[in-house]
């Protein structure tokens, strides 16, 4: 494959690089933190999501029965970063991850409490 062509890149045939995707109001989410956690959070995006989105691990989960807030793909996934959540959706015909939302889930609040 050209990398120069906007597709996904495979290296190996076994492992493929996702594009990202931001929704507009993940930059206000984003500015709204702190720079360090910021950083930790683009570097767990850029580390979990961009080649395996859709493979459920300790810090990725599938939401089932989930209704967000905004337009998805379904399924919506969830990424934990520290006390912090990424949701996100993949299109798989597309090859893109859109990441919808980050927000900080204090102790005791439930995943649909924060969104």
């Amino acid at each position: 494959m050209n990398p120069a062509v906007d597709k996904t890149i495979c290296i190996c045939n076994y492992i493929c690089v996702y594009r990202l995707r931001f929704a507009k109001s993940v930059i206000g989410d984003l500015k709204r933190l702190r720079a360090y956690d910021r950083q930790r959070i683009m570097e767990a995006i850029e580390k979990q999501l961009l080649e395996e989105p859709t493979r459920p691990t300790r810090n990725r989960k599938l939401l089932v029965n989930l209704i967000p807030p905004w337009t998805k793909e379904l399924p919506v996934w969830k990424l934990r970063v520290g006390d912090y959540r990424v949701f996100y959706d993949v299109s798989q015909e597309d090859e893109t991850v859109y990441v919808r939302a980050v927000r900080k889930k204090p102790p005791g609040k439930s995943t649909e409490e924060i969104l």
